[in-house]
């Protein structure tokens, strides 16, 4: 759903590059140039970002706020 504020293996903070990410993906660079323009380095970390399933806008119309 959103992106994890820490890794779950190393700890390390991610959130923050989230949406930097995001824009470097959209202006067409590969998935690990983007990762590695943001500085993630460790594998751990990278997988979080690769994994991610971004399924927000599927579960916010049944959210407790539209009721």
């Amino acid at each position: 759903m959103i992106i994890p504020v820490r890794c779950f293996s190393c700890g390390g903070v991610i959130a923050h590059k989230w949406e930097e990410f995001n824009e470097l993906v959209a202006a067409g660079k590969e998935v690990a140039e983007a990762l590695d323009g943001i500085g993630l380095k460790r594998y751990c970390c990278r997988r979080m970002y690769v994994g991610h399933i971004d399924l927000i806008t599927e579960v916010a119309p049944f959210s407790a706020a539209r009721l």
